[in-house]
């Protein structure tokens, strides 16, 4: 069946039943496993490493594919649901995505394990933004829609936090492969259950579907996020900054062309709402201090504290749990209350988990600093689970998908910006905070130092860990500007074009 969109009536839309509750959980696994591909390979890499023997290039293109496709397509994949229905995308999303997960797990070869990581990005890209458009087009009630969008993302969430707990405990009972094949089951039912319980919803644009615009998409986003993560992990070098620049400039042209079109793929307008835009720019932030800050967690707790990579991504669960309290506590809130308020608080406790955060030394307990990152992840996730809920109660539902991805995309430039600037004053600070005679690679990174005799390294963990302390008052100082940022352009009475 097709849904057709009409105005919402006087009395305000009806109230979604058991159906479409039922539906949001079929939803729910699918996104939970496409949102773990992003980091299900981090324990997985040694035993694909032994078995195809990848160079160094391709090892990293392994890990990455996946991530920079789904990145670079969500725009286009989001805009074709809008055209020929979000039911259809997330069926065939979910139909490449199995078949991309056996393609993965009997890869015989690096290159054939990095197409299939690639269709999987592909796959993925139809996934999520399907999955956040149905769910404005399920839930009309505001209300019942912000307890949807709660579960979105804090699925979304706790899915890239379990990925590398899931694939350690695979790969300790089985081979590399299962990472990939425990996707089966969950898209099967999907495939199953889908054409049952999802309507199908599409928007009321006709004609062509405008190729050149999503060609424009895909190479914007794939070389600018890809130059900003290799500026981040490697420093200043002149491929990855034209990579950036180039991916900059495709950018300006890809939106020179929505402002001609009369059906753009992006509508520039709600762009320009600051209900939606506001919202876009809060979870673009959120972002950058979400990534920028947990790569120096990651390496703090194995590099400096000596744990397991395993033990590692247990430890990184337990912040989960202030997301699981703190969002639906602030879509609650916000049922009472003006929600920028509420995103403006989200932001403010997120900074005082980080100025916790900032007063950290090599004496600090380990639980301090888990009960601080549960304190920031709180905040950050109901935030950002606003912004969401906003931004698409703002959007028109014929334009939900296209919405959604923008949304994403925003999301995944802000991950790419959080590793760069973030990551650029941790390593200034790490660097100064190192003795002037301590070997050029010591002084350089904390990995480099673990290969130097035992003072190289304790002053290495030393500086590391004020490195992380620095870092923190950069994400604690992000964190207050993007509460002031909220107020201003979120208030009621500021938003025009607001929908409910």
């Amino acid at each position: 069946m097709t849904l057709t969109t009409h105005p919402e009536p006087a009395t305000g839309p009806a109230p979604a039943g058991r159906r479409a509750w039922t539906t949001l959980g079929v939803l729910m696994l699918p996104l939970l496993l496409v949102s773990m591909d992003v980091s299900v390979l981090y324990f997985a890499i040694p035993s694909i490493s032994a078995d195809l023997r990848p160079g160094a290039t391709e090892q990293l293109w392994i890990l990455d594919s996946y991530g920079f496709v789904l990145a670079g397509l969500l725009v286009t994949m989001g805009a074709l649901g809008d055209r020929v229905g979000r039911r259809k995308v997330l069926l065939g999303g979910a139909a490449l995505f199995g078949v991309a997960s056996v393609a993965a797990a009997y890869a015989h070869s690096p290159g054939a394990l990095i197409g299939a990581r690639a269709l999987l990005g592909v796959a993925g890209a139809c996934l999520m933004p399907a999955t956040l458009a149905l769910i404005r087009v399920l839930f009309a009630d505001p209300a019942q829609r912000a307890k949807a969008i709660t579960l979105w993302t804090s699925v979304m969430a706790s899915g890239i936090a379990l990925g590398p707990v899931v694939s350690g405990a695979l790969v300790e009972h089985f081979w590399w492969g299962s990472v990939f094949l425990i996707n089966l089951p969950a898209m099967t039912l999907l495939l199953v259950l889908g054409p049952l319980l999802l309507p199908e919803s599409k928007g009321a644009v006709t004609g062509r579907f405008d190729v050149l615009s999503a060609a424009l998409s895909l190479a914007a986003l794939l070389p600018l996020i890809h130059g900003i993560k290799e500026l981040a992990k490697d420093g200043w070098a002149p491929l990855p900054a034209c990579a950036a620049a180039a991916g900059l400039l495709v950018g300006l042209l890809f939106l020179r062309r929505q402002a001609r079109l009369a059906h753009p793929m992006v509508d520039l307008a709600l762009l320009r709402n600051r209900a939606y835009g506001g919202s876009v720019l809060a979870n673009l932030l959120a972002m950058v201090a979400t990534v920028g800050f947990a790569v120096f967690l990651t390496q703090y707790l194995q590099s400096v504290l000596g744990q397991s990579p395993f033990e590692a991504a247990l430890w990184s669960l337990v912040p989960t749990v202030g997301v699981l309290a703190a969002a639906p506590a602030a879509a609650a809130l916000a049922q009472k209350t003006d929600r920028a308020y509420v995103m403006a608080g989200g932001f403010l406790v997120a900074a005082t988990g980080f100025a916790w955060l900032a007063g950290i030394d090599r004496a600090t307990p380990l639980w301090v600093v888990i009960a601080a990152s549960a304190v920031y992840a709180g905040g950050l996730v109901s935030a950002m689970t606003l912004a969401n809920e906003l931004a698409l109660g703002a959007a028109p539902p014929e334009r939900a998908g296209a919405a959604a991805a923008v949304l994403e995309s925003g999301a995944e430039l802000g991950g790419a910006l959080g590793m760069a600037l973030l990551g650029a004053l941790g390593a200034a600070v790490y660097t100064g905070a190192m003795p002037a005679d301590a070997p050029a690679a010591a002084r350089e990174t904390l990995g480099g130092a673990l290969t130097t005799g035992p003072d190289v390294i304790e002053a290495a963990r030393t500086a590391f860990v004020e490195a992380m302390g620095a870092v923190a008052v950069g994400a604690a100082g992000l964190m207050a500007a993007s509460a002031a940022l909220s107020l201003f352009l979120l208030r009621k009475g500021h938003t025009p074009g607001t929908r409910p």
